[in-house]
């Protein structure tokens, strides 16, 4: 079940000294669609109940990085850094190192197309000269675009009991992408993105098979759920459709083609069959978060030998960023994990059937590995085996078995299964 947060927000408004309220976030179902060009609400459950939005705060990131570019006060070939804090944001991210330079281009496409923690945290370093002051900056912009409970502490969307919204928010907010930044707007539809020689694919697989879908995120945190934003047109009319608090990636995507379907579509189903679901598997801890698809395979089980890492599928659309190819690679999504030697020692919690379930793991996994094993760094690696996808959920970093072992029997003291691989 997930957890009951509550939390006390604090807001500050440029000019308007300190405003303080207290608030509740509630952590279930939620759904606003919404017809932008008759401005009639098509269909609405608990649209102004509080939740976490997850990576949908990338949203706001990316809505305030496109004014400073109109602004002039950025240009889309400025480096920004990699900052500390930026590059030390768990996956999904594009890996760059402390200190390294990305261009805003790379930055923005990490956000939009890959929704690339390290990316929107190094943005907020560079526009805000700090990410508490960016989220600030955020939830002061949310007031002027009438989002009046939301309330943002950090770039990403990573958990904060503090970072609030509401699906009725958060469709404001995909509205305002759209109605201000059109041409901006379009990154969110390319399904993937070239990044220093490494193609990097996109998160949003409704609007792969949702016709006429062209956007906008997706999300997924334990204290919220699994989020979507979608942007779509349907018989001449613009739909904005927000679900928050779904209890699987898959669960959360059919359910809002269901509700397109039913209330803009009239009636008539569009969306493109999906995969087969994974089944879940039941050797995982009885204390697992709800929804979460996990492959068949045992928990904590390593890939087998000759396992074939994933190959995505090809894009109807690619943009290529002009990059010079560096060192660094991005077949894990994480680069510390990336850069370690082949000889070192790693833990595998379990494979799972998406990468979102995947990172639900490490999630719950992280707080116990925080103190004594503060270097671990997680990973998620895609592979198939027999013609399945599964995801691995990894702790790499160990310089001995000794020291791997020893993380491991901790996860396990905590009902979290795992196995040492090297």
């Amino acid at each position: 079940m997930f957890r009951f947060a509550r939390v006390l927000a604090f807001l500050i408004l440029a000019g308007s000294g300190l405003a303080a309220g207290k608030t509740e976030a509630q952590a279930g179902y939620a759904h606003f669609i919404y017809d932008a060009t008759t401005g009639k609400v098509l269909t609405s459950e608990n649209a102004d109940v509080i939740n976490h939005p997850a990576s949908l705060t990338k949203m706001m990131t990316l809505y305030i990085t496109f004014e400073a570019l109109r602004q002039r006060k950025i240009s889309w070939d400025d480096q920004i850094v990699m900052t500390q804090n930026a590059a030390s944001k768990i996956p999904f991210k594009l890996g760059v190192r402390p200190g390294q330079p990305i261009t805003v281009r790379e930055a923005v496409y990490g956000m939009a197309i890959r929704s690339a923690n390290d990316a929107a945290a190094a943005m907020a370093d560079h526009l805000g000269g700090s990410e508490d002051r960016f989220g600030s900056m955020m939830t002061a912009k949310a007031r002027t675009l009438g989002m009046s409970q939301t309330v943002f502490r950090n770039a990403s969307g990573l958990p904060d009991d503090a970072q609030v919204t509401s699906a009725r928010d958060m469709a404001t907010l995909a509205m305002a992408l759209i109605r201000d930044y059109p041409e901006e707007y379009k990154i969110f539809s390319m399904r993937s993105f070239q990044f220093r020689g490494k193609k990097i694919p996109g998160h949003n697989n409704l609007m792969y098979r949702y016709p006429g879908m062209d956007g906008v995120k997706t999300g997924f945190v334990n204290a919220s759920g699994f989020n979507i934003a979608s942007a779509v047109t349907i018989n001449g009319h613009r739909i904005i459709g927000v679900i928050m608090g779904g209890k699987s990636a898959r669960k959360r995507d059919d359910q809002m083609a269901a509700l397109l379907d039913q209330y803009a579509a009239g009636g008539g189903s569009m969306v493109a069959k999906a995969p087969q679901t994974v089944q879940p598997d039941t050797s995982l801890p009885a204390n697992q978060p709800p929804g979460v698809a996990v492959a068949a395979a045992p928990a904590a089980r390593p890939a087998p030998d000759g396992a074939k890492v994933l190959s995505f599928a090809a894009p109807r659309k690619e943009i290529m960023l002009g990059s010079p190819p560096v060192t660094a690679s991005l077949g894990d999504l994480d680069s510390q994990a990336r850069n370690i030697r082949a000889a070192e020692w790693r833990i595998q919690i379990a494979a799972a059937g998406t990468q979102e379930a995947a990172l639900a793991l490490l999630q719950r996994a992280m707080p116990i590995l925080s103190g004594s094993y503060a270097q671990a760094s997680p990973s998620v690696e895609g592979y198939t085996d027999a013609g399945r996808e599964y995801y691995r959920a990894r702790f790499a970093g160990f310089a001995s078995k000794d020291a791997a072992s020893g993380a491991c029997a901790l996860l396990k003291a905590k009902s979290v299964n795992c196995v040492v691989v090297r």
